[in-house]
Formats: structure tokens, sequence, C-alpha cells
């Protein structure tokens, strides 16, 4: 059965302990959960949301409920870590195909902000290497010698993109206002982003090249999409795919997973028209870039992760939106979202405007 995404709505964006310091992972999903189902004729038959460091329990059940959605209405939290909010449309895209459900809400939130996790979970043994995930960008920039100076290009690229996007108000259809805020934290500060960049110190190592300007930040966030079997205007689910490669260098696990995407629909890289690969280091799009020969101009057209953050459960789930929304704008025929993850698994939708 085929599935469709007709709908996408997200929150404003907060830097962590920012605008949404004290509003919780669920407080945060609940009115994009609300906004959504108020477009639905029916109740949807699953609500999925990916969430990486919140309080535990189902948090989409919490959302759901908080979002007034019937009790009858099951659902069910995933974690594939950064790949999350990816993950939980892709097996909401499984049950509709299956012909186990009609209607599916399905997304991701995070709150770095209230969450409880003071440190970063364990992604693989000691015996294969589990490096904090900024030290495994270092060591990704040094193996493919991806200078300093082409991540800080290409971050400058990605906050200029998304200033772009906020001055021609893109975002503002999308948006759901949480606790009186309905613009991006990002949004809201005006920096000299070329010279900040360029004085900006190493943040994980001495010397190193990843720096604060040329990483994402901590964020909250939530966001998800309404999917079903009924053919409607918006996108196309056609395929997906995950990917395991070497935990020491996660950045570069979008890469094998687009492979073996496009491998499996009979497509190329150049057959896509755009891509939307999170931005949780600069070195990881330059990385996917020259791997798969995807020129800058078609990657994250209207700004990515370094400029308006990496709320890790919810991005995943961002990068769907973006295509919801960009695609139509744009005219354009196939768009692939790619999430790499700590524990080195990448992720890969593809989807085709309809």
């Amino acid at each position: 059965m085929t599935v469709y995404i007709i709908d996408a709505k997200r929150t404003p964006v907060g830097i962590k302990n920012g605008i949404f310091s004290t509003v919780g992972a669920a407080q945060l999903a609940a009115p994009v959960i609300e906004s959504l189902a108020e477009q639905l004729t029916q109740l949807p038959d699953e609500v999925i949301l990916g969430n990486v460091t919140g309080p535990g329990g189902n948090i989409a059940r919490l959302s759901s409920l908080l979002a007034g959605i019937p009790q009858s209405v099951p659902g069910f939290t995933v974690d594939r870590q950064c790949s999350s909010g990816l993950e939980a449309i892709r097996l909401g895209a499984a049950l509709i195909g299956s012909g186990e459900a009609e209607r599916v809400i399905a997304g991701g939130c995070e709150s770095s902000s209230t969450s409880p996790r003071p440190e970063k979970a364990i992604f693989s043994p000691p015996s294969i290497g589990d490096p904090e995930m900024g030290i495994a960008a270092e060591w990704l920039a040094d193996r493919e010698s991806i200078s300093r100076k082409e991540q800080d290009d290409y971050a400058v690229l990605s906050y200029k993109r998304y200033a772009e996007s906020i001055t021609a108000g893109r975002f503002l259809q999308e948006i759901v206002p949480v606790a009186g805020h309905a613009l991006d934290e990002a949004a809201l500060k005006s920096r000299p982003i070329e010279r900040m960049t360029a004085r900006a110190k190493a943040a994980f190592q001495p010397g190193g090249t990843v720096t604060a300007l040329n990483a994402s930040a901590f964020n909250d966030a939530a966001c998800a999409v309404t999917m079903t079997s009924i053919k409607s205007p918006g996108l196309q689910v056609i395929a997906s795919a995950a990917a395991g490669t070497d935990p020491n260098v996660p950045a570069a696990s979008p890469v094998p997973a687009i492979e073996k995407l496009l491998a499996k629909t009979g497509l190329s890289a150049s057959d896509i028209d755009v891509w939307e690969i999170n931005e949780a280091f600069a070195v990881k799009i330059i990385y996917a870039s020259q791997k798969l020969g995807i020129p800058f101009d078609k990657i994250n057209p209207d700004g990515g992760g370094l400029a308006l953050g990496h709320p890790y459960g919810a991005s995943g789930a961002m990068l769907v939106l973006r295509l919801f929304y960009g695609m139509q704008r744009r005219n354009e025929r196939y768009g692939i979202a790619a999430v790499g993850s700590a524990g080195g698994i990448g992720l890969a939708m593809l989807f085709e405007r309809i």
C-alpha cells in the first residue's frame, strides 16, 4: 500500500536553557500532535515519536494524551539516537504500507533543557570504541583530511541560508506556537557569523578543527508529520534503508545508508533534486558531499542544524518537514532525508513530491 505525507508541523527550536528551559519534551510534542490531528477527519491509528534524552516511559503516549487525543489511540516511542524522528516516520510508513494502519502521526521530540541524563549513553563496547561525538567528528575530519576552513565555510553557508529563510518567512506556516513563542530562538539573534566562526576555538581537542560554530548546539523542539494511505498532495514515501558503520566515526554513517537506498531504488545521486542531511557537524555534510558527489547547492537549501539546532529526537522528522514544504515550493521531484546516529548507524528515506 502506498504511503503519503500530507501535513507537517513543528515547534520553534529553543536553545538549551533558553526559551523552553522549563518545557518538557512531552509538553513540546503535544501542541504539534494536536495541530496535526485537528486537520484529520478521523482519528489517527497510531502516534509514534522518537526521543533520546527524555524522562523515559512512553513519551508518545503521554504526548498524545496531553494533546487531547482519545485514549483509544495507542502510541509508542522510538530511540535510534539522532535518527529517532526519521525512524518513527519510517515505522509509521511500514504500518500503513502493510495495511496495519491507515493514518499515523509520527515524528519526534527532545528537551535538552529538562533531560535527566547528565552524561551520554553507551553506544558501543570499549573493545570497539565509543568516543564522544565531537571527538568522533575530529577523527573523521582527520581521516578524510577535511580542514577547519572547509568546515567553517560550510557552517557560514548554513547560517546564511537559514537567515535567508527567516527573512523570506519560509517557516511561518510550519510552526506551532508553544509557551508564547512562535519563532526559533536562533532567529532572534543577529550575529556576525563569519567573524565568530573564524575566531571560534576548537571545542573538543587542542588544535582540532571542530568548533562550537561548525557543530550543532543542544536544543529543545518537537516535530511530526501526518501519514496516510489516501493519495493527497504532499510527499509519497518511496523507500528507506538503514546501515551500520564504524561506531568511532558515526558522522560517516549517512553515506552507506544512502548508498544502500540508491541501490534499492535504482536511482543515482544525480537523480535526487534535494537532500536534507542532518547537520550535527559540518564535517558530516562535507564528507557526504565528497563521497556521493552531491553539490552543496542541493543539500539543506533552507539552512540546517548548524544554524537552526539539533534537537536529537526531533531532528530526523524536521528533515522530512523541510522536504515537505521545500519540494512543493521549488517544484522538485525526488528528495532524500538522511541522518547519522551515535553508534555508527545511518538512516535514509526517499520521497517523491505529489
